[in-house]
């Protein structure tokens, strides 16, 4: 019998064989696959495909903890932490997409992440002027304006950025929520405008109908809003300062409320600070005005008010330390910000990262340098974008030899 015959033909096979082959390889491997024949490269590209892989990736239960850093020689830098490592192990890591000389930025935000993308943004949410969803897994960043607001006509204006999968339309959404002051005491008082971005048609467009929105309300975190149960998260405020959830709803498109727990008179003044995503459900952040104990409450049951439940978490040095909460890991630990104040300018302001333990009260230190738009949570890797063609955005490539560590 002749080589020939006793070699398998891998041209030959049928997609069927190939698809399960494909699926069972590393991403790495995956995205090799796509340069050795332009069949190969079409079944990879496939959005069936690409699906396919992510819901097999889900499956694994193998995601990996994100995190957001800018202590590595100046520069961004992410890295994938394995969450089933009680040390807290690196996985791989990879540089930001921003650099080289002709992709110089100032550090950019995250938004959020979702399904292996990463939504960025060129500044914070008020001075930002584009957007990006980026791939690290596939190279690729697309890139995309954001509508402009005119200050001299209309006023002042706050902004809060959210992104998330919609899985009633298979698409990827980008939410602002633009709150329009002619005065900074008018914060608050009036009913914001809210503008979606949609992966799928390349564009923005501004909700007409906003009827589930409260007539005056502002958001109070600075961080990113939670993304959990298909919506978005944030702690807003009334027109009478009353604090609560507004979420958003991808598919939906309509806005509802979550009421936070209620506190005695007497307690000492407590300020929400910021919602995270805690499992599949969410959390609260308190801080006593000044300096002071974090409060952590846990929505045991997604949606049920009555299930919030209260973690304390005492700083244990006030003064010179001031711990900010980050976000969770899976096994419930929440991870903190240690901020050493008197020495912050030293360190250009670099934060160590820390992880408590509600239930047996420990306190680790992780040894990762934070920042101070230190991001958190959760991420799998996939071939989403795999497929996206220049359709009103740029494409951007990186360096292949310098992209992913650890491949």
């Amino acid at each position: 019998m002749s080589d020939s015959k006793k070699s398998i033909r891998w041209g030959y096979l049928p997609d069927e064989i190939l698809t399960h082959i494909f699926h069972c390889l590393p991403i790495k491997s995956i995205i090799i696959c796509t340069s050795v024949s332009k069949t190969w490269k079409s079944l990879i590209q496939n959005p069936t495909f690409i699906s396919t892989h992510l819901h097999h990736s889900h499956n694994k239960n193998k995601n990996n903890l994100l995190l957001l850093s800018l202590s590595r020689n100046d520069k961004e830098v992410y890295a994938l932490h394995k969450e089933d490592d009680l040390d807290f192990t690196e996985y791989t890591s990879f540089d930001s997409p921003f650099h080289g000389p002709h992709l110089q930025h100032p550090p950019h935000n995250v938004v959020g992440t979702s399904n292996g993308l990463l939504c960025l943004s060129d500044g914070i949410p008020n001075d930002a002027d584009e957007l990006f969803l980026w791939n690290p897994c596939v190279r690729k960043l697309l890139q995309f304006p954001i509508p402009r607001v005119t200050f001299d006509s209309r006023g002042l204006s706050h902004a809060s950025f959210g992104f998330g999968f919609d899985p009633k339309s298979n698409d990827y959404k980008v939410v602002r929520i633009l709150s329009i002051l002619r005065s900074p005491f008018e914060f608050g008082k009036s009913r914001p405008e809210i503008d979606v971005y949609s992966l799928s048609t390349g564009e923005w467009r501004m909700l007409s109908a906003s009827a589930s929105l409260p007539p005056a309300c502002g958001i109070l975190q600075r961080e990113p809003p939670a993304f959990a149960n298909g919506a978005l998260h944030w702690i807003a405020f009334s027109n009478d300062y009353k604090q609560f959830v507004l979420v958003f709803d991808l598919g939906d498109e309509v806005f509802r409320q979550i009421l936070l727990p209620e506190l005695a008179s007497n307690t000492v003044r407590m300020m929400w600070t910021r919602v995270s995503v805690y499992g599949n459900s969410i959390a609260g952040f308190q801080r006593r005005v000044g300096s002071g104990p974090i409060n952590i409450w846990v929505m045991k049951e997604y949606g049920v008010a009555s299930s919030w439940t209260k973690f304390s978490y005492q700083c244990p040095s006030l003064g010179m330390l001031r711990q900010c909460p980050v976000g969770f890991r899976r096994n419930g630990e929440v991870v903190l910000e240690d901020n050493r104040i008197g020495e912050a300018v030293l360190l250009n302001d670099r934060r160590g990262l820390i992880s408590w333990n509600p239930d047996s009260q420990n306190i680790k230190n992780l040894e990762i340098n934070g920042s101070h738009n230190t991001f958190i949570g959760s991420y799998v890797e996939s071939l989403v974008l795999l497929d996206k063609a220049t359709k009103g955005v740029v494409t951007k490539t990186e360096n292949r030899n310098s992209w992913y560590h650890g491949w």
